[in-house]
């Protein structure tokens, strides 16, 4: 579904390419989290794919269409919902009339159980909502769309806890086999339990690619007392003891993902094995 291929770009003012040499593919029928520290090219790399930016070399592929040039059976099959955005002074209502139209799977009767249980009503001024109440209506109205491809950039932020919760069910059960999101987020406990697959940056390079199952069945991730002992790949203080991350023995075990991106950013050298 998406296919990126020896992907270099670079902004124009810096010595440095942001990206050299990416290479990633993506599947449908996930929701990929896409994580980094702060100015690791995470918005960028979502701009290259939806065709807001443009590769100095290699290529990006989304359903086979080269997303800079922006044709219309690609824009119809895309929604992008940005951290920063603008909304016009028209009610709900009007916004659908407008836009839904520009989107063929568009199920207007999911739109309304979203609207529903985010509580927005379709006479209120876009204008008029908070920024949360916005982020909201966004969110509703990008899963309605059904487009094959949705981009969430910091989806979470301005939601308020119950918001998020209500997020997480309805990102959960609103989505197709042939749909794929991606999230790109620094909230990852607000959509841990989502995600399917990590993709992390860092330096310009990809420095994890693995999906949610492989690293389970590799890793466990539990509490202890102590951070001793020669079974123990990583580990941090909490109150009341220690995060850690050992090697697997026997099953599987849920995923600390922030656990595991500060171990893998810290460069534990004993992680590299199983996670790569």
């Amino acid at each position: 579904m998406i296919d990126i291929k020896k992907l270099n770009f670079n902004y124009g003012n810096k010595r440095r390419p942001l990206f050299r040499e990416l290479d990633c593919q993506i599947n449908a029928g996930s929701i990929v989290g896409l994580l980094g520290k702060n100015g690791a090219g995470k918005t960028t790399l979502l701009k290259l794919m939806i065709g807001l930016l443009f590769p100095d070399g290699g290529t990006v592929n989304v359903n086979n269409y080269e997303p800079g040039k922006r044709q219309p059976a690609f824009l119809e099959d895309m929604f992008f919902v940005s951290e920063e955005f603008y909304l016009p002074g028209i009610s709900i209502a009007n916004f659908i009339k407008a836009n839904a139209d520009f989107y063929p799977r568009f199920d207007g009767a999911l739109l309304q159980r979203l609207l529903k249980d985010f509580e927005l009503p379709e006479t209120e001024s876009l204008q008029k909502l908070s920024y949360g109440q916005k982020k909201k209506f966004l969110i509703c109205f990008a899963l309605s769309t059904k487009c094959r491809l949705l981009v969430l950039d910091e989806p979470t932020n301005g939601l308020d806890i119950p918001s998020k919760s209500i997020f997480r069910r309805i990102l959960a059960g609103a989505l197709d086999e042939d749909q794929l999101v991606i999230i790109s987020t620094h909230q990852v406990k607000d959509v841990e339990n989502l995600i399917d697959r990590i993709i992390m940056l860092d330096s310009g390079q990809f420095i994890m690619q693995k999906d949610l199952f492989d690293i389970s069945s590799r890793l466990h991730f539990s509490t202890s007392s102590t951070a001793e002992g020669d079974d123990i790949l990583y580990s941090e203080m909490v109150p009341g003891g220690y995060k850690v991350i050992t090697s697997q023995a026997n099953g599987s075990s849920s995923v600390d993902i922030e656990l595991l991106f500060n171990a893998i950013l810290n460069g534990n050298e004993k992680l590299k094995s199983y996670v790569q």
